[in-house]
């Protein structure tokens, strides 16, 4: 299969970036920045060779491939097109994937077919705690390789942007930044019109933040909160803003596997209570489902192969899912914050995330009774359907169509390029001393 058409696996991320190397000795390199828990290289492929950086890590989250492809075709635009290297006094800085680890934990799904059945059965994505981008406890006190590995690559770089490629498994685009850019708004519309990607309009992880233009998100400050507070709101200490003391502009980029027109309708909801309760009722169902099915299995998957790992996110989920319901359901005061007005996009954001964490939960345990090798608990056939229906709601109540690999990744390097150009903008506005990456240099992209 064409490497358009799939996502790269960790090896074939490091062949291809090899393969451009060899082929460009002189404006590329690869070098290992460090050495995952697993034993996998961190590669770091630069272009160019000034003294302004861009550094862009795809793979922060070892379920969201794209940034992979994004990275390599990246790379092949700044090689072909010198304004964005050569004559800028400029290098991109690729990392290549930041949990090696963990993609290849989900090789089983990567190659397709792409059905989200398989998706969700073959899916892998670590605990809170073992995920790279964040600093639950500050940066002096990171325990990670990886994460010790992308700090210091940021300490060293200094960048002017650093871009963070994330991937949506159903839903639509968005951007989060650390500081505002202007016209960045308008980019990301042009772009995904164009090529007919879906933009959230009230993605669940910005349902607090503010907005900088439809589908474009301010991340706030980081706080401190407990283990609950951080896993589903992202504003704790991480990767994004420890650059921040260099001046760098953190851009986190959003690309849909599966995409849902309804995330785009920015149209009032006639009835948001009623859907508000559908919504929280049936994550408390599922989520209570789910608890029993764990409990059930627990003692005859604990000697599994990797059953710690599997369970780690497992748990993560069922401890957020009960006080999510609580927060969403329209007849409770137990959550932590009051939500802000909801229109029609928000809903349908809602909806996907809690159908997101029952089916992440369930696709985990099927994993570990699978690999436990025996199902005293009779345990698979009623995971297998529940991941049948929920991802059939996906498709038909929710309308979810898969957007070809090829498309995610021209989206998601066009939203980097165009995040690159207006932060150059905004540094030479600063400095006075027009540069790097004109408007001139990366218009906006037309067909």
């Amino acid at each position: 299969m064409s490497p358009l058409l799939r996502y790269p696996t960790v090896d074939e991320l490091a062949t291809r970036a090899a393969a451009l190397v060899t082929r460009r000795p002189r404006d590329a390199r690869l070098e290992r920045v460090g050495t995952s828990r697993a034993g996998n290289p961190l590669l770091l492929l630069s272009v160019g060779h000034g003294s302004r950086h861009a550094l862009v890590v795809a793979g922060p989250h070892a379920n969201e491939p794209v940034g992979g492809g994004t990275v390599l075709r990246l790379a092949e635009r700044a090689l072909a097109d010198p304004a964005l290297t050569e004559n800028a006094d400029a290098t991109l800085n690729l990392l290549l994937c930041l949990d090696p680890d963990g993609l290849r934990r989900n090789e089983g799904w990567l190659h397709g077919p792409y059905t989200l059945g398989r998706h969700f059965r073959h899916f892998f994505r670590p605990g809170f705690l073992e995920q790279p981008e964040w600093l639950p406890d500050g940066a002096d006190a990171v325990t990670l390789p990886e994460t010790r590995a992308l700090l210091d690559l940021q300490d060293e770089l200094r960048p002017l942007l650093q871009c963070s490629l994330h991937g949506v498994d159903v839903g639509g685009g968005f951007v989060e930044l650390t500081h505002d850019l202007p016209g960045l708004p308008q980019r990301v519309a042009h772009t995904a019109r164009r090529l007919g990607v879906p933009l959230e309009l009230g993605p669940y992880d910005t349902l607090y933040w503010p907005s900088l233009g439809p589908a474009v998100y301010r991340i706030p400050p980081p706080r401190r909160g407990d283990l609950a507070a951080a896993i589903t709101e992202a504003a704790v200490e991480s990767t994004w803003f420890h650059p921040y003391r260099h001046g760098t502009v953190t851009a986190v980029v959003e690309a849909p596997m599966w995409g849902v027109r309804a995330v785009q309708d920015g149209s009032p909801c006639a009835d948001p209570t009623a859907v508000l309760r559908t919504v929280s009722g049936t994550l408390r169902r599922d989520t209570q489902l789910l608890e029993r099915i764990s409990a059930r299995i627990r003692p005859h998957v604990a000697a599994a192969p990797d059953a710690e790992r599997l369970l780690a996110p497992v748990d993560d989920y069922l401890l957020v899912c009960p006080g999510l319901a609580d927060t969403w359901d329209p007849d409770t005061d137990d959550g932590p914050h009051p939500l802000p007005p909801l229109g029609s996009a928000h809903l349908a954001a809602l909806r996907i995330s809690g159908r997101r964490l029952a089916l992440r939960t369930a696709g985990l345990l099927h994993q570990l009774v699978t690999a436990a090798g025996s199902d005293p608990a009779d345990a698979l056939p009623e995971l297998d359907r529940l991941l049948d229906a929920w991802c059939a709601d996906y498709l038909d109540g929710c309308g979810a169509r898969w957007i070809p690999v090829a498309r995610q990744v021209e989206y998601q390097s066009r939203v980097v390029l165009d995040a690159l150009a207006l932060t150059a903008r905004r540094a030479d506005s600063l400095s006075g001393e027009p540069d790097w990456g004109s408007q001139a240099a990366v218009p906006m992209h037309r067909e």
